[in-house]
């Protein structure tokens, strides 16, 4: 990382529905305070260019890729990551689909498909295969050839995958 040419700042925003005031350089990514700062090591660093979707988090209840996203930006936001997905003691419905079904692998880019698949749930509750495929598009794996985690989001809608 170059030396930065300004000053921290002061960012106010809510990170998982807790209001935090961050300090960081305007031009800091928003993945690296959240991994540094905020220790919320959930979110990933994947390709650092907004290509894989391993740091996929929610600012404003949109996906972002939040190697992308300077601090400058989030003043005043709402930011969810993976780690304010579930609720409470109880993991979200893809979460443990992912669990349950395989599709957590190495865990890089597990935070950023869970996410995907909840947004793709929260915008579509009953998405067709195709659906799933197209809301899971904008996320690399490197393991395998992504049947598994395709298979745990269509778990998590409550669908059967035809043998």
């Amino acid at each position: 990382m170059s030396k930065p040419t300004s000053q921290k700042a002061k960012v106010h925003c809510i990170v998982n529905g807790e209001p935090a005031i961050l300090w960081a350089y305007p031009m800091e990514r928003l993945l690296d305070v959240l991994r540094d700062q905020l220790q919320l090591t959930g979110t990933k660093e994947g390709c650092g260019e907004g290509e894989c979707g391993a740091c996929s988090v929610f600012i404003n209840g949109q996906i972002v890729n939040s190697c992308l996203v300077p601090m400058a930006q989030v003043e005043g936001a709402s930011i969810k990551t993976i780690e304010g997905v579930a609720d409470a003691d109880q993991l979200h419905a893809v979460q443990q689909a992912f669990i349950e079904y395989g599709g957590a692998q190495c865990g890089i880019c597990t935070p950023g498909m869970v996410l995907a698949a909840v947004d793709l749930l929260e915008r579509n509750p009953n998405p067709s295969e195709t659906d799933i495929r197209t809301g899971l598009a904008g996320n690399l794996c490197r393991c395998t050839g992504y049947m598994k985690i395709f298979e745990s989001v269509v778990h998590a809608c409550g669908k059967q995958i035809d043998a």
